[in-house]
């Protein structure tokens, strides 16, 4: 029995940076896994091969829309999709084995296997039990699903089944307008497929900006993307090789079927503990099935602590990221932090879409007052250039007594990238006004936040 400082249970984003903090921190440190690589979902079935796939298309497209205009004759790429998933399984590999030889540096050990918690101090894997001072609960979460909708990872499938289906579907229907539906939905229809996308509600990104919602389904409606928006999906019925897809508007009507060939559910994802035994040890629950914890990330069950997808918060990497680090500073004796106020969220589609603080419409439920500066990447010059000024803008929202900044939105070239200006300005407590006198390169698509922040102003320059 091997006796460890922490073992954290998932090597996700959120638990395999966390390890390599304590091993820095002077810790003596294990990750249970059960997976045959490291990574977690993101790295393995999310966040990572999605990108690849949203690199390679985005490619086609301009090949497809943009070369000839630009002088680069010649007949459009085909699609070899065999090549193109293992172009994506290779950036999985690359990322993983970076993952091992991080361990193995900072002398992080992985448990292979599945864990359970049979008491306080104590994690057991297969026959093996190991000892802990501390334990992190990092195991992440699983697509959520819809009642009368069975995934079979084939016909009806999860963003897991979606990253490598067999071949190309002719006609794609993805449950769900959020930033899964909308970046797997866009990668299919740059590959050909006609792609539907149902929303029950009656925005897509449920939650964001408004004004974001807006622009960015019309930017996608003109790539091809087709929505029903306000639709609650009955159910879905599949063979072997179609389905057809049940809805209902929820204001009322008569059910509506549409057919396809895959169906993507990408209805958001749910925390998961299971096999951890955490009711028997009596570790407290939130309504929404996520493990409660305190400002420190401790469970009520004292030397057991929880980060990522499966406490409260956004689900992101990043934020897991962020929690890891912060989990080991505490339990290493020192002060963890994480600034919930400033964590960006992306879509990867082209353009991106990037968000950091809050929206308008929830800035002004609050009673707060505000000032806001948008800019249009039309009045960008960089963004002219490579054909990605249409309909994209850069909106900061600033209080309007003290200019002090309190949320951005971007759709634009290299919006996820961009909002770190935003989000270190934010940490900072700057004003609009800093970023405004702040010198911008040009010609950049950077350009485009300080003239936003100038338009919180005397007005922006090029608009």
């Amino acid at each position: 029995m091997a006796s460890y400082d922490v073992i954290i249970i998932g090597a996700g984003p959120g638990g395999y940076v966390s390890a390599i903090r304590c091993a820095q921190l002077g810790l003596k440190t294990a990750v249970v896994e059960g997976r045959e690589t490291l990574g977690g979902t993101c790295l393995n079935v999310g966040c990572i091969p999605s990108k690849a796939l949203l690199h390679a298309t985005h490619l086609l497209h301009e090949a497809e829309h943009n070369f000839a205009g630009m002088g680069l004759k010649g007949k459009s790429p085909s699609v070899d999709w065999k090549q193109m998933k293992s172009y994506k399984e290779d950036v999985i590999s690359q990322n993983t084995g970076g993952i091992e030889f991080l361990f193995k540096k900072n002398k992080v050990d992985w448990i292979k296997g599945w864990a359970s918690i049979p008491a306080a101090g104590k994690v057991q894997v297969g026959d093996e039990v190991h000892e802990a001072k501390n334990i992190v609960i990092a195991s992440g979460s699983v697509p959520s699903s819809l009642p009368g909708v069975e995934v079979d990872e084939k016909v009806v499938v999860t963003s897991t089944g979606a990253l490598e289906l067999p071949k190309i579907p002719k006609k794609m229907v993805v449950i769900g307008a959020g930033v899964i539906g909308l970046e797997l939905g866009s990668v299919y229809a740059r590959l050909g497929s006609e792609v539907t996308v149902v929303e029950y509600m009656d925005a897509v990104c449920p939650g964001m900006d408004k004004d974001v919602q807006r622009g960015f389904k019309r930017i996608l409606e003109k790539q091809g993307l087709n929505f029903i928006m306000g639709a609650a999906v009955q159910g879905v019925e599949a063979s072997k090789t179609k389905a057809k897809v049940k809805y209902q508007p929820k204001k009322g009507g008569d059910e509506a079927i549409i057919d396809a060939d895959v169906v993507l559910v990408a209805t958001g994802r749910k925390p998961y503990a299971e096999g951890l035994g955490l009711d028997a040890l009596g570790v407290n629950m939130t309504e929404r099935g996520q493990i409660a914890t305190d400002a420190q990330w401790r469970t009520n069950v004292p030397g057991i602590y929880a980060i990522g997808d499966v406490i409260e918060g956004p689900m992101l990497a990043h934020k897991a990221e962020d929690e890891g680090m912060a989990v080991a500073e505490v339990i290493a004796g020192k002060h963890g932090h994480v600034n919930y106020g400033v964590i960006p969220g992306v879509v990867y589609t082209t353009p991106e879409v990037a968000t950091v603080g809050a929206t308008e419409d929830a800035l002004k439920a609050e009673g707060r007052k505000v000032k806001v500066g948008k800019f249009m990447f039309m009045g960008n010059a960089r963004a002219k250039a490579v054909h990605q000024a249409e309909g994209g803008f850069v909106k900061l929202i600033a209080d309007k007594e003290t200019d002090r900044i309190l949320g951005a939105a971007i759709i634009g070239p290299g919006a996820g990238d961009m909002i770190h200006e935003i989000c270190v300005a934010m940490e900072f407590g700057a004003s609009a006004e800093d970023i405004a006198l702040t010198c911008h390169a040009h010609p950049t698509y950077s350009e485009a936040v300080r003239e936003a922040a100038l338009a919180c102003g005397d007005g922006a320059i090029h608009s």
